[in-house]
Parts: C-alpha cells; sequence; structure tokens
C-alpha cells in the first residue's frame, strides 16, 4: 500500500501538469503508463519491481482460494492479462508441487493444454492470459473461474467467463474477481458501471478506454 501511493503521487503531480500544459490528448500515452503500473502494483508489486521480497494481500487471497479450491475437488480457471502475473502464480504452484495447464501468446500446444486440463483429473488448475484465453476454448470441466485482475473491457472478461459455460457444461460456475480495495481498480470498475457502460463494447484496448477519459476522470483515478 505504501509503494502503490509513492507511485500514485509520482504520476498524479506528473499527469495532471502534462494535462494542464499539454491538454488531455497529448498526455494519454503518460496515462497508460501510470495506470498500468498502479495497475501491476495492485496486484504485486514484483511485477514492476523484480527485487521486492514481500507478498501481495491479492497473492494471500488468491492462493487461499487455489488450496480451498482444489480440496474442494474444483477445477479452477485463472485468468490475468499480464502474463507476470501469472508467472508468479506459477512460482507458488510450482513450489507447492501442484500441477496445472497453462496457456498466454505464446504458448504451441494450446489443443494439449486444453486436453489436460478437460481430461486429467490430477490437474486442476489452468492459468490462462486473457488475451490469449478469450475465445475458441471449450474448458466444461471447470466450476470456478478467477479473473486475478479487471480488463478495461468487461464484454472481454465475459468472454473468458463463457471458455466454462459451453455446451456440455453440468456443473454450477462461480465466479471470483479479485479487486484490491482503494486502487485504481476498484475505480476503473467504477467508471465502467457509470459513463463507460454504454460503451463498453468499444473498448477493447487500454488505448480506446483512455481515450475515453476525461481530466475530471483522470483526477478521479490518481486521487
Amino acid at each position: 500500500e505504501e509503494h502503490y501511493e509513492e507511485v500514485k503521487s509520482h504520476y498524479r503531480n506528473q499527469i495532471l501538469d502534462t494535462i494542464e500544459k499539454q491538454g488531455v490528448k497529448k498526455s494519454q500515452l503518460l496515462i497508460l503508463q501510470g495506470l498500468t503500473q498502479l495497475r501491476q502494483i495492485a496486484n504485486h508489486p514484483k511485477m514492476i519491481e523484480p527485487e521486492y521480497e514481500g507478498s501481495s494481500g491479492k497473492l494471500d487471497d488468491v492462493t487461499y482460494m487455489i488450496d480451498d479450491a482444489i480440496k474442494g475437488g474444483h477445477k479452477v480457471l485463472i485468468f490475468s492479462q499480464f502474463v507476470k502475473h501469472l508467472s508468479i502464480v506459477r512460482d507458488y504452484l510450482n513450489q507447492n508441487h501442484l500441477q496445472y495447464a497453462y496457456l498466454d501468446g505464446s504458448t504451441r500446444d494450446r489443443k494439449e493444454q486444453v486436453q489436460r486440463f478437460q481430461e486429467d483429473e490430477s490437474i486442476r488448475l489452468f492459468l490462462i492470459s486473457l488475451k490469449a484465453g478469450g475465445l475458441g476454448l471449450n474448458l466444461t470441466k471447470a466450476d470456478y473461474v478467477f479473473l486475478l485482475d479487471p480488463w478495461w473491457n468487461p464484454a472481454i472478461e465475459a468472454q473468458a467467463v463463457d471458455r466454462a459455460h459451453r455446451i456440455g457444461q453440468k456443473n454450477k460456475v462461480f465466479t471470483y474477481k479479485y479487486i484490491t480495495q482503494n486502487s485504481v481498480e476498484e475505480k476503473i470498475l467504477k467508471l465502467q458501471q457509470n459513463k463507460l457502460r454504454l460503451a463498453s463494447d468499444l473498448i477493447t484496448t487500454e488505448e480506446s478506454f483512455i481515450k475515453k477519459l476525461s481530466s475530471d476522470d483522470i483526477y478521479d483515478l490518481l486521487n
């Protein structure tokens, strides 16, 4: 939390100063850079500081829920839009000798990873990057879905969750979204629920999200 506040203060001063001098449009790259760093810290400071030795509240919650789900005999899809975040979870799974399937944009054996998860009862976890796993996957063995970080576009999240709701699903599917309180994650959700709701189908990238923000929105996100 201390680290988050330090980085937020740094970017807030820089961004608001740039907006005042050059306007919102010419500040978009800096705004994106600042919001992305804050979102990463809200997940785990190690994402931007590899030498960071501590844990994070979110990782503690996620790993607790993973352990609980495995004990309950559930199969879990774990989505993040940050491959670095998946790597941190992978480290935990490897250290605790927990088996899993894995898929991101660089994965070449997509079919094999899906097949392992669907058919092998010992594989109870499937780590998936949101961009790589939003479409074309049928993962009906999952009955839990964990969204580790909120996506700019709620429709993309819905597509990811739908991977577990395909034809052949016999279980109820429970979805958990992990949001760090008092962070930019929480504020992005409020924006989505308010003024950006009607335009959510147009928000497909970080850049298109930033273009929708007014200077007041940016001030609220960084306050």
